[in-house]
């Protein structure tokens, strides 16, 4: 049943994937084709107002230099494009794409092999590259031909082209403005805090037009899919869902896929809540505000661009007043304590899928651990311990019945022989000998059955949980989340299960017993490519069975000969 299992998640994690369908959309040129669609935000006047003609997303053309506006903080560094102030090419300075691997590189030198000389480059979220064009948007839509609005594609005006988070600072805030001929000002201010990956939007509407001004925010993802496939089989990676998320009241978490976004435009209002798009990782989602109503929606764009995003209710700027529009942006890793600050189910993002309710107290568990021992190998150790030392009532009960069936594995033989020619015979012998003795063959089995949730459950945790990115545990191990450099950690866990194997009684059937003698090779082979975090609780697992059923054995054995 386990080899089973993990067939089917081997083939859910590294198969082919199916290819989403290229959406065909009829030409359009302009912005209209990006802004909101729902019902609220329609009006016939918004529709008559005119826009500026564009023949592709400005972000993702060569923009120039003095359009740019560069922001960097303790934590990250992004550029804000003074179109529209979309945010581009953001990077997580704390999350590099490929670890700087000394310690590997120095064992491998020693081996006389090959090491990497590249320097750690850091993750980009956000991305202006066509192929990769991942990038926030934000903007106003006016309710009335008689005014206009600024959207994501007006030109602004900045006040300096860089702004650095000092180390005396906790906040730093970037503004940018715009004003028509009738006297309208817009304000754009983004603020960002030290060790935060929270980006706080205000747009300020000062209205000096004379006559009153109605509007909404709208604040968006635009993307395309990532086509580079996730969970290759040589670097030990899992497959995690990729594309867009909301969260709202009533539906709670709700995935919402390119191919749902291609399907239909998504139209649906909620109280506080928020549109995300995720990926392995990593997450970036616009929050409105909690206290008000909020219209979700999603666009399939022509070029297999898709949006996501949501807009506000109508506020009304009466002549000489001023009012204003807030978001928050987050894009950054699943931290799940701190998403779970962040917003309400943001920390949902980080899916551990069916097996969710065993996932979140492993990660709970794990994150406690780590809380003293500051190391995530040793938090897997623990938890290993912890959970070896929960299902220690069944395991005895187990290692009780094996060590029984081993006493009376000759006896079995010799009926075995005895009956050769009589099958039903030997069974019915065979069974009576069972009751006699107070065996149950299917003893042994119940330790590992209860394992494969928990086993499988540690596989999505490892696989997910941003924290065990790049998380060493000790000497060759410098990252769990990725498979052993050296395969040690593998080819330990097929001794300690030839081992485990050599303990317990083997079957009676030859064809079985060869069958099982192959199990601790496939298991090895399955292990090679899994991540080094998840090979490590196996080995810890098996050490302690091995501890456990040899002492069980030999008490069961003194009480025998006593």
């Amino acid at each position: 049943m386990l080899v089973i299992m993990l067939w089917q998640a081997w083939q859910a994690d590294y198969g082919p994937k199916p290819e989403i369908a290229t959406v065909v959309n009829p030409p359009i040129n302009n912005v209209q084709e990006e802004l909101p669609t729902g019902v609220a935000a329609q009006t016939e006047t918004a529709e008559k107002a005119p826009v500026t003609p564009v023949n592709a997303p400005a972000p993702a053309a060569v923009v120039a230099a003095a359009n740019i506006v560069t922001v960097k903080t303790d934590v990250i560094a992004l550029e804000i494009d003074t179109q529209g102030g979309t945010i581009r090419n953001l990077d997580l300075l704390n999350y590099p794409v490929e670890k700087d691997n000394t310690v590997v590189n120095k064992l491998r030198s020693m081996m006389g092999l090959s090491v990497s000389e590249k320097k750690p480059v850091p993750i980009r979220l956000f991305n202006s590259d066509e192929k990769k064009l991942f990038i926030a948007q934000s903007g106003l839509i006016a309710d009335s031909d008689s005014v206009t609005a600024p959207n994501h594609q007006t030109i602004f005006t900045k006040e300096q082209d860089s702004y650095t988070l000092q180390p005396e600072q906790e906040s730093l805030t970037v503004p940018l403005k715009w004003t028509d001929n009738n006297g309208l000002i817009v304000t754009k201010l983004f603020t960002f805090k030290r060790a935060s990956y929270e980006i706080t939007l205000e747009q300020k509407i000062t209205n000096n037009t004379g006559k009153a001004w109605s509007g909404r925010q709208y604040s968006q993802l635009l993307r395309v899919p990532n086509n580079e496939g996730q969970g290759n089989i040589l670097t030990g990676g899992l497959r995690a869902y990729d594309g867009g998320v909301i969260y709202t009241e009533k539906d709670k978490y709700q995935k919402i896929s390119f191919d749902d976004m291609a399907e239909d435009n998504l139209d649906v209002s909620s109280k506080g809540g928020w549109a995300a798009m995720i990926q392995h990782y990593f997450a970036s989602a616009w929050i409105p505000p909690a206290d008000q109503e909020n219209y979700f929606y999603t666009k399939a764009l022509k070029d297999q661009r898709f949006v996501i995003g949501s807009y506000s209710p109508l506020k009304t700027a009466v002549p000489s007043s001023e009012i204003q529009f807030t978001s928050r942006l987050f894009a950054g890793p699943k931290v799940q304590p701190m998403m779970e600050k962040t917003a309400k189910g943001l920390e949902l993002t980080v899916d551990y899928g069916v097996l969710t309710f065993i996932g979140k107290p492993i990660y709970w568990l794990l994150n406690k651990i780590h809380s003293l021992t500051g190391n995530w190998g040793w938090a897997i150790v623990g938890v290993t311990l912890f959970i070896k030392l929960l299902l220690f009532p069944l395991s005895q009960a187990s290692y009780k019945s094996m060590a029984k069936m081993r006493k009376i594995q000759p006896r079995l033989k010799e009926m075995q022989e005895r009956f050769a020619d009589d099958r039903a015979r030997f069974n019915t012998e065979m069974m009576a000998l069972y009751k006699k003795e107070k065996v149950n063959p299917l003893g042994g089995c119940l330790p590992l059955l209860v394992q494969i949730p928990v086993f499988m459950s540690l596989y999505w945790v490892l696989g997910e949980t941003v924290e065990f990115r790049q998380a060493p545990f000790i000497l060759w191990i410098q990252d769990l989340s990725v498979q052993d450099p050296f395969f040690v950690l593998p080819i330990i866990m097929g001794i300690t299960m030839k081992i485990q194997q050599s303990l317990n009684p083997a079957p009676i059937d030859p064809i079985q017993a060869k069958v099982m003698k192959m199990f601790p090779i496939v298991f090895t082979i399955f292990f090679l490519f899994f991540p080094a975090g998840l090979v490590l609780y196996w080995v810890v697992n098996n050490t302690l069975s091995i501890i456990q059923q040899t002492y069980i054995t030999k008490r069961i054995s003194a009480a025998d000969s006593d």
